[in-house]
């Protein structure tokens, strides 16, 4: 354990696992610990893997996993969080108050795995279009075609 959460390593390097209830406050001791800087926010939809076995016991596998990467760079130290997130429920905590420039990476997870940050200052989408139904990384996305002409190139019917 380790800021009151559990810890495993992945390639030599620390993981922490709170829960979302436990997100802010692990966030905010590691900031408080050196972790200056969020390097990345982001998902990942497990619909396909329910039965992960990577977890370290006591943490339940949920179909989302919010993972964010910090940076201490003083110590040139980063530390992985992975945070399960239900389908029911798709909502964590927004970490724009303690890092403002997870600003847009939310909005990326948002709009794409449809994720949801509570306290957000402008959670809307970021790279599809404003009316566009769903989640496109989602793994139950419909997958399409959009037919793409390229310049100079014959049309193909």
């Amino acid at each position: 354990m380790t800021y009151g959460v559990p810890e495993t390593t992945s390639r030599g390097q620390r993981v922490l696992h709170p829960s979302p209830d436990q997100l802010i406050g692990t966030v905010t001791a590691l900031r408080d610990d050196g972790f200056c800087t969020a390097v990345d926010v982001t998902a990942v939809d497990y619909a396909d893997h329910p039965g992960r076995i990577d977890l370290p016991t006591g943490i339940a596998a949920e179909r989302f996993e919010l993972v964010v990467m910090l940076h201490a760079h003083q110590r040139g130290e980063r530390v992985r969080l992975r945070v399960q997130v239900p389908a029911d429920d798709p909502s964590v905590p927004s970490l724009f108050d303690l890092f403002p420039g997870t600003e847009a990476m939310e909005r990326e997870v948002f709009d794409l795995y449809g994720v949801t940050f509570d306290g957000h200052p402008d959670l809307t989408r970021i790279l599809m279009p404003e009316d566009w139904e769903g989640h496109p990384l989602r793994k139950d996305f419909d997958i399409g075609s959009i037919p793409v002409q390229f310049k100079d190139a014959p049309v193909v019917r």
